[in-house]
């Protein structure tokens, strides 16, 4: 019995014998030194995450509120905080179960705050799912990197719990500061290349469909690559089309996300836009004969910008057009081969039918001109 708590009649040495028996009450009698109690143990136990107490506490602080705390405390607006944990896929744990922390209550004066600012409360929703998306995918790869930073062959459960501890402790004013100077990047970059047009300013409202090139960089052959390569090699493989995107990509194109095994970019202009397409084909090619190829799709149309995500026929048609394209090219549709006629050479791909498109779809392999525009065109 350890800080009057008996992990064998509490349950948390069940089913285990030998060294996994020593190591867990090794653990147990950490987690009791740093103050943990039976409810925590109880918790970390029944959901796998032992070892990553300590870590979490240095993340969040101490879990100290139940759903009915919350409530107690905020009164309408807890409402408000679980409707933005909704938002950004985060659990809303079972009445009674000790679960929010003081980081969670000042998550509901943020939204409060905002909302004075005179924020559209469905707007900050969507605001919020996509931080959500992007700040998820971001902790799993700083969860990763940091494991493996402190994972060493056969270190101990206690060993794992103290390294991890000490490395997030380490990491999350880093963390932080590295998150809101991206943002603060990204949103500066946003407010260089967009701009608000008479029909806004006259309306008092955002943009509603605009015109925009939209275009999918897609790896040719990856589908088939998944039945015949470790899933860590493929994942290395869609990464680096990712950095490569994001390396070639300048202003005003912009990469909107990436599903998988392709980028999705979307710029106000058709001629930026076949330019990093074709920026980006000749950098996978750099990648070598071993590298898959990237094709591209680009198409030219009315679009609305939602939750950062785009939406509307140009993305559609662009991701057709992309899954027709050959390998290690360029395919468009005529709107973009116009606007963009006098930089590039083009070629007649034919008049392709297109799944979900009623008529046939006049495509044009786009290749460098003569001037050999670049990504900085038109920008």
């Amino acid at each position: 019995m350890t800080g009057g708590i008996d992990f064998e009649a509490e349950g948390l040495l069940e089913g285990l014998e030998g060294r996994a028996r020593d190591e867990r009450v090794a653990l147990l009698e950490w987690l009791v030194d740093q103050g943990f109690g039976a409810d925590q143990l109880h918790r970390g136990h029944e959901q796998g995450l032992l070892v990553y107490l300590a870590a979490e506490r240095e993340v969040s602080g101490e879990p100290r509120y139940t759903l009915e705390d919350l409530r107690e405390r905020l009164g309408g607006e807890a409402e408000m905080l679980l409707a933005l944990r909704r938002a950004q896929g985060l659990p809303i744990p079972e009445p009674g179960v000790v679960w929010f922390t003081e980081d969670d209550l000042e998550t509901a004066a943020i939204g409060r705050g905002y909302l004075d600012l005179g924020l559209d409360p469905e707007g900050l929703l969507a605001t919020s799912r996509v931080i959500g998306r992007a700040l998820g995918q971001a902790a799993e790869a700083m969860r990763a990197v940091l494991l493996q930073a402190v994972l060493e062959p056969g270190a101990s459960e206690r060993e794992l719990a103290e390294r991890y501890a000490a490395g997030v402790a380490e990491a999350m004013p880093l963390t932080r500061k590295m998150i809101q100077q991206a943002l603060g990047a990204h949103l500066r970059n946003m407010v260089r290349t967009e701009a608000i047009d008479a029909e806004a300013l006259a309306s008092g409202r955002a943009h509603g469909a605009r015109e925009v090139a939209v275009a999918f960089a897609d790896l040719v052959g990856f589908t088939r690559m998944g039945e015949t390569v470790p899933a860590e090699e493929l994942g290395a493989v869609a990464d680096r089309l990712a950095v490569r995107a994001n390396e070639v990509v300048t202003a005003p194109v912009r990469v909107v996300k990436t599903i998988g095994d392709a980028v999705m970019l979307v710029a106000p202009e058709a001629l930026p836009m076949v330019a990093v397409a074709l920026d980006l084909i000749e950098a996978m090619e750099a990648e070598g004969e071993d590298f898959p190829q990237v094709h591209v799709g680009v198409a030219h149309g009315d679009a609305l910008n939602r939750g950062g995500d785009w939406f509307g026929r140009p993305v559609n048609l662009a991701s057709r057009v992309t899954a027709v394209a050959r390998a290690g090219s360029v395919l468009a549709t005529r709107d973009v081969r116009d606007a963009a006629r006098e930089e590039f050479r083009w070629s007649s791909a034919g008049a392709r039918r297109l799944k979900g498109v009623p008529d046939p779809v006049p495509l044009y392999r786009a290749r460098r001109g003569d001037g050999g525009a670049t990504a900085g065109a038109g920008s």
